[in-house]
């Protein structure tokens, strides 16, 4: 159980007196409630700040129309870390399509910062919470160090795209004029920027991280850097970018390319006012990193102020067992953002966190998740160590990658294995790629783990669409339905496939749709779930929309971007699979209530 002694990080300056705190290190400002729970990166960043022998506050959710609440606990004698949350706050506050959304998982009661019936200063995020936060901490605190983190900064810490406002924006450091920007996954470059705040040292030249450069010094810094024998790469910058769009597919194209490589080289970008310089990444945690960090003493709680929150409700009793991703679809931002290395917890830690979780009083006997990114990527590795691709499942698995099928069925029946524990899922993402090497593991989860139906991620089933989405092509998932459907036959059990799908995605057409009505059809499925694509930042398909160009052949394709176009490819599945108001009974359902 979590030790009386454990305690939520303070959110107001009466917490942190009866700790007999009369100073802040660092304030962690954040766009979602306060959750100390390992699934919430403010949680993670403060714990592990605490652990070090920092002095940390949390201020969630903050007033943005004025900066009372960032005086809260003071100036902090560090510095303010500035989160827009969990989410991007644009894709937390409005649907593809621009539409409000009606429920805000990260905020209590479920309620959407823009409810009318919310008086002002109790609405929760406001668009670019990032932007807006590093305004007021500023305004509250003129001379204090900010340092923009989380996966809004991250993903906008260059020239990006803003689907709110349909247009392109510069760097959040530039906007913020933050003192530094963390990306990626903040754990070490945080401890180490603390450290050298702490011993009035420079915040220059930390891995993992970008500054900010006046124009007249970047030539200096380009000479320096090139004599130490650093590699040095020119972006394509604002004025690039505004006269001729297609360098903003060269710019994501040379990100992303850095990204997948943990390369060496330090990026620059001419902004409207200034450059932005990337230094390269952290290494990526260790598995005792990774086990230390989860291991850390979480109430997995909300903060007794705000004990409502439904994120909360969903992610309690799951527990993260891998970090990173190497299947790099084009419309997602996890490689960037986690990056493209794999790092396993140890099955012990993740055995004691288990045990942790049946103990708790308010366990109701079901583990909902032992996952990460993707699932089935657990306990992966490399015969060759590393590659500057780190592309392993696309258009197959490469011949590199090393599956270990046991470990994963070992650490499902340990798990299993505890008292307490009557139902363990995987509700993570499943790469059908790696289910297909791994027949025990898919039957183990068809027999044992998977509540309802097995979910499933195609995204598509035409080939020029899955080859802009960096996907597998369509006999994947032939092959893969072939399989499960003789599991099921075996096992007779009552589990269906359910594929998302994304309509459209650059490149995709109302006829890619029908087509694909057809095949997935045919093979037995119903969409039950679909999504429109968002442009979000920091995505080679958000380039395509952008620019109308094939991510790697650089040859034009067909974008919807007008409602009409989108809302066309969404009436050919919606009358393909809800003709009538109700979803067609999948095939495979029939089938088994049919033997019954």
């Amino acid at each position: 159980m979590v030790p009386e002694t454990a305690r939520a990080l303070p959110v107001t300056r009466e917490e942190c007196l009866t700790r007999g705190w009369d100073e802040i290190d660092v304030v962690l400002v954040s766009g979602d409630a306060y959750v100390d729970h390992p699934s919430f990166g403010i949680a993670l960043i403060g714990r592990l700040l605490e652990a070090a022998g920092y002095r940390v506050a949390v201020l969630p959710q903050p007033r943005f129309d004025k900066d009372h609440d960032f005086r809260r606990f003071g100036r902090p004698r560090l510095f303010f870390g500035i989160s827009g949350g969990n989410l991007d706050s644009i894709v937390a506050n409005y649907s593809g399509n621009g539409k409000i959304r009606e429920v805000d998982a990260y905020s209590p009661e479920g309620r959407p910062w823009r409810s009318q019936t919310m008086s002002r200063e109790n609405r929760y995020r406001p668009d670019r919470a990032v932007l807006r936060y590093a305004n007021l901490a500023r305004s509250a605190y003129p001379e204090t160090t900010i340092i923009l983190g989380g996966i809004e900064a991250s993903l906008r810490r260059f020239i990006h795209y803003d689907y709110k406002q349909a247009r392109l924006r510069s760097s959040h450091l530039a906007d913020a004029k933050g003192d530094l920007l963390i990306y990626g996954m903040a754990e070490k470059a945080v401890l180490e920027a603390a450290d050298r705040l702490d011993n009035k040292k420079s915040l220059d030249n930390i891995r993992g991280t970008c500054v900010r450069r006046h124009s007249l010094a970047v030539d200096q810094f380009i000479e320096d850097a090139r004599s130490e024998g650093r590699k040095v790469k020119l972006l394509p910058g604002w004025q690039d970018i505004a006269s001729d769009i297609d360098k903003f597919m060269e710019a994501e194209r040379a990100i992303d390319r850095q990204s997948r490589a943990f390369g060496e080289t330090v990026l620059l970008q001419r902004q409207q006012a200034c450059w932005i310089v990337q230094y390269p990444p952290q290494p990526v945690l260790s598995t005792r990193e990774m086990d230390e960090l989860h291991e850390l003493p979480y109430t997995r709680k909300p903060h007794p102020s705000t004990p409502n929150i439904p994120a909360h409700a969903m992610i309690q009793h799951s527990i993260t067992i891998v970090r990173g991703c190497y299947g790099n679809c084009s419309f997602c931002a996890i490689a960037r953002h986690q990056g493209p290395r794999i790092t396993s917890r140890s099955p012990a830690s993740i055995l004691v966190e288990a045990e942790k979780i049946a103990a708790r009083p308010e366990f109701g006997g079901t583990i909902s998740d032992l996952g990460g990114p993707t699932a089935n990527l657990y306990g992966t590795s490399c015969t060759i160590g590393s590659c500057r691709k780190h592309d392993c499942l696309y258009p197959r698995l490469c011949k590199n990658l090393v599956i270990d099928e046991p470990l994963l069925l070992e650490l499902l029946e340990q798990v299993s294995n505890i008292s307490q524990v009557k139902h363990l899922h995987i509700s993570s993402g499943l790469r059908m790629g790696l289910l297909q090497q791994t027949p025990a593991l898919l039957e183990r989860l068809l027999r044992d783990h998977t509540p309802g139906n097995l979910k499933i991620a195609p995204e598509h089933t035409e080939e020029l669409v899955l080859e802009l989405m960096h996907k597998e092509p369509h006999a994947q998932l032939i092959a893969f339905v072939s399989l499960f459907n003789k599991i099921s036959r075996r096992l007779k059990n009552n589990a269906g496939l359910t594929p998302y799908i994304i309509s459209a995605h650059p490149g995709c057409t109302e006829q890619h749709n029908r087509s694909m009505v057809k095949k997935l059809k045919k093979l037995g499925l119903t969409v039950r779930q679909f999504q429109d694509f968002t442009p979000t930042p920091g995505t080679l398909s958000t380039a395509m929309y952008v620019t109308g160009q094939h991510r790697d052949k650089r040859t034009r394709i067909e974008v919807a971007r007008n409602k009409t176009e989108r809302t066309g490819q969404r009436r050919v599945i919606e009358d393909g699979f809800f003709k009538g108001g109700a979803p067609e009974k999948n095939q495979n359902v029939r089938r088994q209530k049919k033997r019954r």
